[in-house]
This record gives structure tokens, C-alpha cells and sequence, in this order.
């Protein structure tokens, strides 16, 4: 589209695959009255019954003779260069999975394609060109050819010379950053990040090629984060004096980078006070001493104004919830709070700060938690340890935590008398890549063993009777309490395991796959780290929650554990269904009843009689 006449140019037709009509998609007259008596019978149907809607495929429109054909696959990105000669796309080919019998277990590839609209052809990008792209894992067998790569979008640098494309191999083993001769389509490899666990960590991204990176206004220096020094950092390369520089350095974690409008500085989310305490930054575009923008601690997210005079920051604290705070752009600058987003009912509560501990791990690391602890005297002798999900997250942090919900329910145990303990066990987030990768073939091994360690030091500390300890978490907090409940029956007394995944084979092929390989050339990492190999350990009172449309975990795994505890004869299980409820829980009957229920658990098995 031309700006300033308003003239517009097709650069290229695009045909992918074929397309259905929408009249595959009508529904019929009974699906329409079984809808009708969904919303008729069920209170949390009706109450969001404009949520359900008749989705329709588009009508396709005719198309002329094309330059661009996906016919396998499917289009993921597209770009002209800048004098619009060349069009850069990529595809997608290969197994999407099924998603009700096999949820999410297929591989896919991507294809690096260049239109010339002179030449009028279509040519694939060399992968040979990537270094060690033949070097398949060890554990691949009879390995030969090339490794199958993602591959980001094409960035041009500022005066349209020069471009970059990130490729991530499938294997999770690589990441390289390299430019492209879009007359050749041969690649120039700028910088290779290789991990023999998997690439990822803040900005560089775990699951695609996507991560944080982009050109200075030079034209000729690249940006992106790696985490060579072991915690992800800022670096640049020249393209003409081929240098590598790190920007940022330390035992901490950079996140949320962004370059100033001016071009001038780096701003960015650091912790090197404490890995659970995020505060602004800024460092030089050419590196040097970091300056510490805001003091607010706690956690924050930020955004610069268009003319770089101030500083917009998210801001929260344990027990507040976030608010809206400005300040100057300045270090040493007062930032004054704009909002207060909760009510009188709220704040008429006293939210409990939990102390932030290092709990020491069996092989000596420092494991960073919260301990919620009752009043002088008012302790039941028993704890709670709660396991967050998500595997790579971060919860024993200053801030609000996304576990809101947890967090209050960890104030109304401690007012009954509970200590409670939250861990950022071994593969959460902010503590760096040997961290990050310490659950590498095997899930539920330094993870559960770094809650072993918690409730050892609980009752070493804290006057913790050592038989009264039970657990709860959800997804993979779900996961750890069952491999807790299998494997340590003599530590933990009960445990509620909420939307947990019970056979990793089972899941999520995209998250597991960076952790465990596969199944078929690494079925040993997917055994033992399984939960449903070692439900036959139960000797706890163990309770199961599980939403039947839940679209994360989906509802046959926990169906085939409970099939497995049926043959093994054990009875002291039971399993709530919520037939409504995803994976994360919508109405507030659901959430009442899953908690009820785990506080009744609680009550009933470490307390003493």
C-alpha cells in the first residue's frame, strides 16, 4: 500500500491447502436443543451463555493463478524485504496430533522458503549452512542427514541491507541466530547457543524460535539474550568485525529488554539483590556500569514513555496486589502509586508477607521458599507443603503471585494453626540454566527431592511434627504430589492432587519433549518420571481433582490412574470430577468445592486425634 497516493499492490497470491465450507460446520437441529437444555439446566452455563457461539468458516475467496503454493502444511510467516523483491515465508509440515486420543504428541517441521518476484521462483533456505546441524543427540539412533529446525521470521536491520532468522532444532538441543543471501538462500551462522539439556530461559524462549532479539540503529549490530554464562543475559554481535559482547552480567536473570527509542540504553527487569526482588534497569547500548532505575522492589513490569521522561511501571508486593505507579526517568526517583484496585473487604483483611527462606537442598544449593508460620503459640504441629505447577515458574518471589487463590487459602490454614511451606524447586524459573535444566530425564527426581529436603527442614526447624506433613499442587504440582505420595510414602501423610498429568507420554509433546526427549528414544526418562509406574508405593490418604473438559491435562489421565489403583487394590484414594471445569477452573462453585475438599483432607489426617 502506497502511504502517501494510496495505491494498492498484490505482491504475490497465496494458496494454502484446500479449504471447507462452512456448511461442514452447521449445526444440526438436535445439537442446537441439546445446547439450548445446557444453558436451561445449568446455572454456569446460563451465566455465560454469551460465551457460546456458532463459529463459521469464513467463505473463501476466489483466487487468480498463484505465485506462492503451501499445498502441505500450513503458511506460519510471511515477509517482503524492503525493496519488496524478495518474500521470506515459512511452513509448517508434518503430524498436528490428535487432540482427544493422543493430546498434542505430533512433530512437526518447519521450511524456510524465498519468493524472487523478478526471477519468479520459489528456492528453500540451506540448512546445511547451520553449524552442526547434522549433530544429531545420543540418543537418536541410526541418525543421518539433517535436524529438523523451527524457524522464526526474517528481521531486516534499519537501513534494509542486512537481515537475521532465528532457528531452534527440534531436538531442543540448538539455537542459532543467522543471516540469509536471499539470492542463494545460503545461511550465515552469526551465533550457535547449543545446551546438552534444552535451550531456553528469559528472552530466549523454550518452545519456538521466537525469542527476544532485533537490530541497533546502526544497521550492523544484533541484540539478543543467551544463557552462556549460565543465566540469560544481553548480547550484541557486529556483522563487520564479527565481536561478540556481553552487555549484562551476574549471578541473576535479565527480563523484559527493551532498547530506548533513542537508541541509548537498555532497560530491563534484573535481580541481583534477590531472585524473588525485580527492580528497572538501564545499561548503555555499548555496555557499562547498570544503573538502578526504580527502588520499589517487589515485582514489576514497565513501559517508557514515547518522549523517555518517565517510567510506567505494574507494581505489586506479597500481600497487594498490582497497581499503576509512575515516576520520573530518573535513578533515585519517588514512584507514586495512581490506582488502588481493591476493595474495603480487602484491604479490612491482614494478607500475611510470608518470610523468604533458603531452605538447604540435600546436595547443599539453597532453595529459595516462602514459610507462612501461625502466631507465637498457635501452632497445630502439622504443615502443608505446596507444590506450584508449570514446572518452569517462579513462586517464592516479593510480588502478588498468580496462585492468588493458594496464596489466601495458605492464610486460612495458618489462622487454623498450619505452617505452610512454597518452594521453587529444582526446574523453576529466575535461578538460572543449571537450575532450569536440574530435572533433565527425569521429573520427579531433584524436584521431589528438594520437597523431601522441605519437610525434613520443616521438622528440624520449625517444630514440625515429622509424620503430620501432607502436600498439594496442581498440573505439575499435581504431578509432584502423586510422585510424593508413590515414591516417599513415609514423608508425606496425605496429598491432594489437582488436574495432575499421571503419564508423560500422555502429554503435552511440545512442553515434554525439551525435558524427556521422546518417548520411543528415551523411554527410560518417560518411566521414571512417571507417576502411573509407582502407584502401587500409596500407603497416604491420596485425593484426585480433575475437570472432565480440562484442556491442558485432559480427563483420561487421571481416568487411567484411577484404573491402575482399582488393580492394585488400593482403597485409600478417591477422585472429585468436576464435569464443567477446564483445566484452570471457572466458576466459583468449582473452586469452593476443590478447596473444601483439600482442607477437609488436611483436617482429617494431620491433625492429631
Amino acid at each position: 500500500m502506497n502511504l502517501r497516493e494510496g495505491g494498492v499492490e498484490q505482491l504475490a497470491n497465496v494458496i494454502v491447502g484446500t479449504r471447507n465450507s462452512a456448511a461442514n460446520y452447521a449445526q444440526t437441529d438436535t445439537e442446537k436443543w441439546l445446547i439450548s437444555q445446557q444453558i436451561y439446566l445449568f446455572e454456569s452455563f446460563k451465566e455465560n451463555k454469551a460465551d457460546i457461539k456458532n463459529e463459521n468458516v469464513p467463505n473463501a475467496f476466489d483466487r487468480t493463478v498463484a505465485d506462492i503454493t503451501v499445498s502441505d502444511g500450513f503458511l506460519s510467516s510471511i515477509k517482503a524485504s524492503p525493496d519488496l523483491r524478495f518474500i521470506f515465508y515459512t511452513v509448517a509440515t508434518g503430524d498436528e496430533g490428535k487432540d482427544t486420543e493422543m493430546p498434542g504428541t505430533g512433530s512437526s517441521e518447519s521450511i524456510g522458503m524465498v519468493y524472487d518476484r523478478i526471477e519468479k521462483k520459489n528456492y528453500s533456505l540451506d540448512l546445511n549452512g547451520l553449524t552442526g546441524i547434522t549433530d544429531f543427540p545420543w540418543f537418536v539412533k541410526d541418525s543421518a542427514g539433517i535436524r529438523s529446525v523451527d524457524i522464526g521470521e526474517i528481521q531486516w536491520s534499519p537501513d534494509g541491507n542486512q537481515n537475521f532468522i532465528q532457528f531452534r532444532s527440534y531436538d531442543n538441543k540448538d539455537r542459532w541466530i543467522a543471516s540469509v543471501d536471499l539470492f542463494t538462500g545460503k545461511l550465515t551462522v552469526l551465533n550457535r547457543q547449543t545446551d546438552t539439556a534444552w535451550i531456553a530461559g528469559p528472552g530466549i524462549s523454550g518452545w519456538d524460535a521466537s525469542g527476544d532479539a532485533g537490530w541497533l540503529a546502526d544497521s550492523k549490530t544484533i541484540w539478543f539474550q543467551s544463557e552462556a554464562s549460565g543465566y540469560s543475559h544481553i548480547y550484541t554481535y557486529n556483522t563487520q568485525s564479527k565481536h561478540l559482547k556481553q552487555i549484562t552480567s551476574g549471578n541473576f536473570e535479565v527480563s523484559d529488554v527493551v532498547l530506548s527509542p533513542n537508541g541509548e540504553y537498555w532497560y530491563y527487569l534484573a535481580t541481583p539483590e534477590h531472585p524473588g526482588i525485580q527492580n528497572v534497569y538501564r545499561t548503555p547500548v555499548a555496555g557499562g556500569n547498570p544503573e538502578k532505575m526504580t527502588s520499589l522492589n517487589g515485582g514489576s513490569s514497565f513501559y517508557l514513555s514515547p518522549d523517555q521522561k518517565w517510567i510506567a511501571l505494574l507494581h505489586s508486593k506479597a500481600n497487594q496486589p498490582w497497581e499503576i505507579y509512575l515516576q520520573a526517568n530518573k535513578a533515585g526517583s519517588v514512584a507514586r502509586r495512581l490506582t488502588h484496585s481493591t476493595t474495603k473487604v480487602f484491604d479490612s483483611y491482614q494478607w500475611m508477607v510470608p518470610d523468604f527462606v533458603t531452605v538447604p537442598a540435600s546436595d547443599g544449593l539453597p532453595i529459595y521458599s516462602r514459610l507462612y508460620k501461625p502466631a507465637e503459640g498457635k501452632s497445630n504441629g502439622a504443615a502443608v507443603i505446596f507444590v506450584h505447577g508449570a514446572g518452569y515458574l517462579q513462586n517464592a518471589h516479593q510480588w502478588w503471585s498468580n496462585y492468588y487463590r493458594e496464596y489466601m487459602f495458605h492464610n486460612l490454614l495458618v489462622s487454623m494453626g498450619y505452617t505452610v511451606l512454597d518452594m521453587d524447586y529444582r526446574g523453576s524459573a529466575g535461578y538460572g540454566r543449571d537450575w532450569r535444566t536440574g530435572i533433565y530425564r527425569h521429573m520427579g527426581g531433584k524436584d521431589l527431592s528438594d520437597h523431601v529436603d522441605g519437610a525434613k527442614w520443616l521438622a528440624a526447624n520449625h517444630q514440625i511434627d515429622a509424620h503430620r506433613i501432607g502436600m498439594y499442587g496442581g498440573s505439575y504440582g499435581g504431578f509432584i504430589t502423586l510422585m510424593a505420595m508413590f515414591t516417599q510414602p513415609d514423608v508425606f501423610a496425605c496429598g491432594a492432587a489437582l488436574r495432575s498429568v499421571t503419564d508423560w507420554a500422555h502429554y503435552n509433546h511440545g512442553y515434554t519433549v525439551n525435558i524427556l526427549n521422546t518417548p520411543v528414544n528415551d523411554s527410560i526418562a518417560y518411566v521414571r518420571s512417571s507417576p502411573i509406574y509407582f502407584a502401587e508405593g500409596l500407603k497416604g490418604n491420596l485425593l484426585m481433582l480433575h475437570g472432565m473438559v480440562d484442556d491442558n491435562v485432559q480427563f483420561q489421565d487421571i481416568v487411567r490412574l484411577n484404573q491402575r489403583l482399582i488393580e492394585l487394590r488400593k482403597e485409600n484414594w478417591e477422585l472429585a470430577v468436576y464435569p464443567i471445569e477446564p483445566h484452570g477452573f471457572k466458576t466459583p462453585t468449582g473452586w469452593a468445592d476443590e478447596y473444601k475438599r483439600i482442607f477437609n483432607l488436611f483436617e482429617e489426617n494431620l491433625l492429631t486425634k
